[in-house]
């Protein structure tokens, strides 16, 4: 009995091991707000794919040699809806107080471009939401996210050639901090790009 316990301790803690190590490399897409910020050296193609693909929830566990279904037989299967709402947080980078894109920030939006024209993503609209830091004033910080979701879309359009009916732009201003401990924290300054799946 008492190796059956240890048996099983030791596969959940490697379950637990492996579903960390996925987490890690992409594999497993977590459904909460804390989802890593891309930087801009980090942005690419596949990445922001990944990010932005929407993906059906499973009413199926699969293992390693068979199928764990909630299903049952002679119903049919309810449409799939997806798992989470697909979203990229990523810091792009803009002059201080400003809504002019860096050098860099272009060229990690050219890339958000390519990922936008792929196939996975071509039949989909976008939301940029830009986000501030609680610096400032409220009115200030919500008139520069605004100002710069807009740059970020009118670069995609004008620039890289995204239809303008695929993308809009809203301001967020502080009011959605990653990082609450430090306001201050370059991820609180960031661009998110959501899916439009509704």
């Amino acid at each position: 009995m008492s190796r059956l316990i240890h048996f099983g301790l030791h596969r959940r803690e490697a379950c637990g091991v492996l579903i960390a190590a996925l987490c890690v490399v992409g594999l497993v897409r977590t459904a909460y707000a804390g989802e890593p910020v891309m930087k801009e050296q980090d942005i690419n193609q596949q990445s922001v794919t990944n990010a932005l693909a929407p993906t059906e929830a499973s009413d199926a566990i699969v293992t390693r040699g068979f199928v764990l279904s909630n299903k049952q037989p002679g119903v049919a299967p309810r449409p799939g809806a997806p798992a989470k709402r697909p979203a990229a947080q990523m810091l792009i980078t803009f002059a201080t107080n400003s809504s002019e894109l860096t050098d860099s920030a272009r060229t990690a939006l050219d890339k958000v471009a390519l990922a936008l024209q792929s196939d996975r993503l071509a039949p989909y609209k976008f939301r940029v939401e830009g986000h501030a830091d609680p610096r400032g004033s409220p009115d200030a910080n919500m008139k520069l996210s605004e100002d710069r979701a807009a740059a970020v879309v009118e670069y995609l359009t004008q620039k890289d050639g995204i239809a303008p009916e695929r993308l809009s732009s809203v301001g967020k201003g502080s009011s959605e901090p990653l990082n609450t401990r430090n306001p201050a924290a370059p991820e609180n300054r960031r661009v998110t790009i959501v899916t439009v799946t509704d």
